[in-house]
């Protein structure tokens, strides 16, 4: 007697079950090959994971030349510019209540959202993406490639800030409103003592670095998560030493802060804040997270 053929599609169905059952001893799953993937797809990242992707981006920074860098601080410079003009457009039309503080400060995601977006060399954000390849590998030459980077998107994002500053204290650009309200920011953060500037600039540097970390889950939320983080910078009167010089440099050409108030008063103490909010800080503890995983 001949044996019925046996046709393809039992012959998959026989393999898929006996594959499940073998899954099912072995972790304690009947789902199949394509449901694994699916939950794969939809679970979070791992912090090591998401280490290796910062790092690797670090990686990336440290490797372009010199001159691409210079030209994208001088782009990231004049972008966070946005961040102080939105602020200060929203002001001028938000009326003098006790929750127009927390409004305006909407537009300070401005420019860190073109920035990022646009993947321009912000300072703030080479604090931590730089570091972490430099903490990983601990050499010496690394170290130096990281200074050389940091040196050289400082002070690109300080002409963008220099011109974009000076660009708003002219009046040519903006309306009479626009400019008192970016006059009454400026004058405000220039109020804050160097001790504050310093201690608000190592919160804002966190948050910045934080803002880095959380970019590579975000998928879909990029637009709110920068939002929100830069939202939380301004709302909390927090120091940001690129987007603060717009403000400063303003301030400098209204005659409300002189060069050494400046200087001495907001750039230095700033940067010192934001460079351990992001790296002495931030990083480190990021990579003791994850120092035994990779």
């Amino acid at each position: 007697m001949s044996k019925s053929p046996k046709h393809p599609e039992s012959d998959i169905a026989e393999n898929e079950s006996y594959l499940t059952e073998e899954r099912l001893r072995e972790d304690g799953t009947r789902l199949s090959y394509n449901d694994l993937a699916e939950v794969g797809d939809k679970l979070r990242l791992r912090v090591a994971v998401v280490y290796e992707i910062i790092r690797q981006e670090g990686e990336e920074e440290l490797a372009r030349a010199p001159r691409n860098l210079w030209w994208s601080g001088i782009a990231a410079g004049l972008s966070i510019g946005f961040s102080v003009l939105a602020e200060a457009l929203l002001r001028a039309h938000l009326p003098d209540t006790g929750w127009r503080h927390l409004v305006e400060n909407l537009g300070y995601g401005v420019g860190f959202l073109i920035v990022i977006m646009a993947r321009q060399q912000l300072f703030t954000e080479n604090t931590l993406t730089a570091v972490l390849p430099a903490i990983s590998t601990g050499k010496r030459t690394t170290y130096l490639r990281v200074a050389r980077l940091w040196v050289i998107v400082f002070a690109a994002n300080m002409v963008g800030t220099l011109i974009f500053g000076s660009a708003l204290a002219s009046g040519l650009f903006v309306t009479d409103e626009v400019h008192a309200a970016v006059a009454e920011l400026s004058r405000h953060m220039m109020e804050i003592p160097a001790d504050q500037m310093f201690l608000r600039g190592i919160v804002a540097g966190w948050i910045v670095a934080t803002l880095v970390w959380l970019l590579p889950s975000a998928e879909n939320s990029k637009v709110a998560i920068i939002f929100l983080m830069a939202w939380l910078i301004a709302a909390l009167d927090l120091t940001h030493v690129v987007a603060g010089s717009v403000e400063a440099v303003f301030s400098f050409w209204t005659g409300d802060a002189s060069l050494i108030e400046g200087v001495a008063g907001f750039l230095l103490p700033t940067l010192l804040g934001n460079i351990v909010g992001g790296s002495a800080l931030f990083a480190l503890v990021a990579h003791a997270q994850v120092n035994k995983e990779i």
